[in-house]
């Protein structure tokens, strides 16, 4: 027991060099950031993952509503060696992410998106790559012509009656990997448990249009065959996903996402 916790002292201590990671949050009007349970389990995730990389993690937050006012702000994106968008509801500053998202894939910086941080991307990626102008989720834009990310059909009437709770996707599901995947690779087997808690959901409508264009679907739900995983190839690593992998990380054993995400930001 102690042995083990001994050595992961030694290896924190011993770090050579830092990885620079920016958060791109949620914060106040005041500035200051919004420090909830969820980004408090990311922070710890990419320190888990670092240390365990031997690099002590430099952590930078960002905020997006920036990156709407000053879209030239996106250019400090260059100065990390990855980007993290955590979870988190509210819809502010939901445009600014979309542009860090599109920096982070056309710059090859790497990118991992938690929840909302892969619901964002899935925006980006169909209105950039696939040419779906305006192309939004339900949450922001309810009259979005394509609600790439959407409520579950049956489940509008919960929202409308304000049954919240019979909407929300929350516990442990079962996700199957894709053969030849980033994510595959990183957990180093087809069936993995993760944990949800979110109420929006990729529409599967758009999923053969956006796979065609190059979107890799690299995780599925198989009892209701919902996207969990995407990701996309010739990149150092994006990655988003639908649940929240940093619940599950732990300081003797680093989530696999953020040991790959690490290894590619220590690569950059």
């Amino acid at each position: 027991g102690m042995s083990i916790w001994r050595q992961m002292v030694n290896r924190i201590e011993n770090t050579k060099g830092e990885v620079k990671i920016g958060v791109i949050g949620k914060y106040f009007s005041t500035g200051d950031f919004t420090l909830s349970d969820a980004y408090l389990s990311v922070i710890e995730a990419i320190k888990h993952a670092s240390w365990a990389q031997g690099k002590k993690p430099k952590l930078v937050w960002l905020n997006s509503e920036e990156y709407e006012k000053s879209p030239s702000k996106l250019k400090e994106l260059s100065q990390m060696d990855g980007i993290v968008i955590p979870g988190g509801f509210g819809t502010r500053g939901v445009e600014g992410k979309i542009r860090a998202i599109r920096y982070c894939r056309e710059k090859k910086i790497p990118y991992l998106g938690l929840c909302y941080g892969m619901q964002c991307a899935v925006i980006e990626f169909a209105r950039n790559v696939v040419g779906l102008k305006g192309a939004n989720t339900t949450e922001i834009n309810e009259k979005t012509k394509y609600p790439v990310i959407h409520l579950l059909p049956g489940q509008e009437e919960h929202v409308k009656d304000k049954s919240y709770g019979g909407t929300l996707r929350l516990g442990s599901y079962e996700c199957k990997l894709k053969q030849g995947t980033v994510a595959r690779k990183a957990y180093g087997k087809s069936l993995i448990d993760e944990r949800h808690r979110h109420r929006y959901e990729f529409n599967n409508e758009y999923r053969q249009k956006l796979e065609k264009a190059g979107l890799i679907v690299s995780g599925v739900n198989p009892d209701q065959d919902l996207v969990e995983i995407i990701e996309l190839k010739n990149h150092p690593f994006f990655v988003g996903v639908q649940f929240h992998p940093e619940f599950q990380s732990r300081p003797l054993t680093p989530h696999p996402l953020f040991v790959e995400f690490i290894k590619a930001a220590i690569r950059k």
